[in-house]
């Protein structure tokens, strides 16, 4: 098995997260143009730090991430950055969201470090989501 490490100065690393998470109520809001600037979004906080985003899928209620983000950075400051710096931008570009909800997303946020499942595997089931 081949694997691909990154390095920073001082550290050699290979953390690869699956990430989900949803908006408030679990409301179908992440359609069309939404789901495509929230797409530019997280991949500009990904550029900004470094991170790369292997895969992603905006679903209707919810968002599948799989990224390598540098340990040194972490993974709940990454999260905590795409979530904050979305709902921001993406409240005062679409005011509909504004008078849905009363944040964009809940607090909650599914993280799994991938490494039990093969990355290949991972990847096929974050693109396959929208086929469901």
């Amino acid at each position: 098995m081949e694997r691909d490490f990154k390095s920073n100065h001082n550290w050699t690393y290979s953390c690869k997260y699956h990430i989900v998470f949803c908006p408030k109520y679990r409301r179908k809001v992440l359609v069309a143009p939404i789901d495509q600037r929230l797409k530019e979004i997280i991949q500009g906080v990904a550029d900004e730090t470094m991170s790369e985003i292997l895969e992603m899928e905006i679903m209707p209620d919810h968002v599948h991430i799989l990224c390598e983000v540098d340990p040194q950075y972490g993974i709940g400051k990454f999260v905590r950055l795409v979530k904050g710096r979305s709902s921001r931008l993406l409240r005062q570009e679409f005011p509909k969201l504004k008078s849905r909800l009363p944040t964009l997303w809940t607090n909650s946020v599914f993280c799994s470090t991938v490494g039990g499942a093969p990355l290949s595997i991972v990847k096929q089931y974050i693109e396959n989501q929208k086929n469901k």
